[in-house]
């Protein structure tokens, strides 16, 4: 990578931020066409992240902000202009000023969602979801998933509160049942999804007991860090169709980069993203 006083920049913002793979995603994508960006892996506070945003998107060399743990629901009331799916999941995780000085919030992760269960063949129209989990990452998960047409959407979350608040906004918007479960025991279910933190850490225990997954579900596990993770491991020990986060990064790419302004380079990666899937998915996942 070669950074000069010309290059535009991009950030990607968490807390704890080791786990991120934007940055080797949108920089291979950079460096692959000859274009002169870069995007930066910063680690911000929850309690700096208005500032942090606000200071960094005053700069003409900043292009835009990636957003991810614990950051998207926080700036859903700091960007000016959330867009309507941003607003629906209250959650963003991609910024940018427009010419009118108004930071801009955008959310994609529920379209790289469902393009990945559909590029892995996963059924859910009409099915059974346990969403373990009820952040950021969650709600865009299930306000794609409402929209999409699955039969009913059940939220577990230690924070019982915030999977009824969920719960409630999805029952609202879509007319779908949803619910907070009272437990993450995913027997029942048809696709589990776990969108929690659980798993970022080796101590972590399973977000849920994986002998209870009937043998026709399906289980996807988004996070970007340890995979394959242990649930995943022990889900396809079973035989079960288990499936990592790397594909609902790589299919909302393409989203980013319109956003952050690289038309071209967008229609590029939709063409052919196999580059992308060689840098992030282990050998242990490839299919």
């Amino acid at each position: 990578m070669h950074i000069t006083g010309t290059t535009r920049l991009f950030f990607c913002i968490a807390d704890p931020i080791d786990q991120v793979r934007a940055p080797e995603v949108f920089n291979s994508i950079f460096a692959r066409h000859g274009i002169d960006a870069a995007m930066v892996p910063l680690r911000v506070p929850a309690a700096q992240l208005e500032a942090t945003l606000r200071a960094l998107l005053e700069s003409p060399t900043v292009g835009g902000v990636s957003l991810s743990i614990p950051h998207k629901a926080a700036a859903t009331a700091i960007v000016d202009r959330p867009s309507a799916a941003a607003r629906a999941a209250n959650a963003v995780n991609a910024v940018r000023r427009n010419a009118a000085g108004e930071l801009e919030g955008e959310l994609f992760d529920g379209l790289g969602f469902m393009r990945s269960l559909d590029r892995a063949g996963i059924a859910y129209a009409g099915r059974r979801v346990l969403v373990i989990g009820a952040g950021g990452a969650a709600s865009a998960v299930t306000t794609a998933l409402a929209a999409a047409g699955v039969g009913e959407i059940a939220l577990f979350d230690p924070d019982r509160e915030k999977a009824r608040q969920l719960a409630a906004l999805l029952r609202r918007d879509f007319g779908i049942a949803a619910s907070d479960a009272p437990s993450n025991d995913p027997a029942g279910f048809d696709v589990i999804v776990n969108a929690s933190p659980l798993g970022l850490s080796s101590t972590d225990p399973l977000p849920v007991d994986v002998t209870r997954i009937a043998d026709h579900a399906a289980l996807c596990d988004i996070l970007m860090k340890n995979q394959p993770t242990p649930l995943l491991r022990a889900a396809r020990s079973r035989g079960l169709v288990a499936e990592p986060g790397f594909d609902m990064l790589i299919l909302q790419t393409p989203f980013y980069l319109d956003f952050f302004g690289y038309p071209g380079l967008a229609e590029s990666v939709r063409a052919d993203d196999s580059y992308l899937r060689d840098l992030l998915v282990p050998e242990a996942l490839a299919r």
